[in-house]
């Protein structure tokens, strides 16, 4: 994350900070500096040298899930506010993301509250070190199966959207001949690189935690699943405080690409024009 960070400084500040500031600017900032502490509250909570009392570890695990609740929240209204611009702005369209939005971000948070009221730590010593174990029962298991469940249903529901537009775009542009085929090429490569794939992956890693947090892969003690449960754990933090901000950066990239381009086109026709309609204003005759 700290990484991606790096890279992305140069575009963060030309097209974020520097530009007119918005609902997406916003969004951005949270999505992309909240992933910071939370990232240094998880690997302190699972770093086994570090001695944590049961106190400041269940504090951390309420502290961690809270903030993933809020965060995928964060990144439904990012969803929302792109199927919305492919769907030409569509009232309704907009209408009826708000009410699942809604309805499955206020079930998952409900949810969350009553799974983490029944969570509670086990202090040990091992070597001097004290340590929590936070251990889940069979309800809480369940509960959290549900909160992914709904998030995945939500994530493929966007998915489905966003192809389903892109085919149909396609399609249309299709129809208008080869005279335009570098616009359909162009508009489908923007339209699917920025949107369904963005949908796509996030349904990818929702289907993994769903593998993860079954009872056969949750009772396994096998290399394999130890080394799944590592991947899905940074591939859970891409989810939410990369592919977010990386989305956000890319639409902007291209619509600064577009204008820029408009604007030159704009100039050399301006040029050309007043090289034509120069008349002059004497004559050797």
């Amino acid at each position: 994350m700290v990484y991606d960070w790096v890279l992305t400084l140069g575009q963060e500040i030309e097209l974020i900070c520097r530009q007119r500031w918005s609902l997406m600017t916003v969004l951005y900032l949270v999505i992309r500096y909240i992933g910071l502490p939370y990232s240094a509250a998880n690997v302190l909570q699972n770093m086994p040298l570090v001695s944590l009392t049961d106190a400041v570890s269940t504090t951390l695990y309420y502290a961690i899930n809270g903030t993933a609740v809020v965060v995928s929240a964060t990144l439904s209204v990012i969803m929302i506010a792109r199927l919305h611009a492919m769907y030409e702005r569509s009232r309704l369209m907009l209408i009826f993301l708000v009410i699942v939005f809604l309805a499955v971000n206020i079930a998952c948070g409900v949810i969350t509250a009553i799974g983490l009221k029944n969570v509670v730590g086990e202090e040990f010593i091992l070597s001097g070190i004290h340590a929590c174990n936070i251990e889940l029962e069979g309800d809480d298991r369940l509960l959290n199966a549900m909160v992914w469940i709904l998030y995945t249903g939500w994530e493929v529901l966007a998915l489905c959207l966003s192809v389903w537009i892109a085919v149909k775009h396609f399609r249309n542009l299709r129809r208008l001949g080869l005279s335009t085929g570098s616009i359909v090429g162009d508009c489908f490569r923007v339209l699917i690189q920025f949107h369904a794939l963005y949908f796509a992956s996030f349904v990818c890693v929702s289907c993994l935690q769903l593998i993860c947090i079954s009872p056969a892969f949750v009772n396994s003690t096998s290399m394999g699943a130890e080394i799944l449960d590592g991947v899905l754990t940074i591939l859970s933090v891409v989810q939410m405080f990369v592919l977010g901000p990386r989305l956000i950066l890319s639409v902007r990239e291209y619509h600064a690409k577009v204008v820029a381009e408009s604007d030159a086109e704009t100039s050399m026709s301006s040029i050309v024009f007043q090289e034509r309609v120069h008349v002059p204003t004497s004559s050797t005759v």
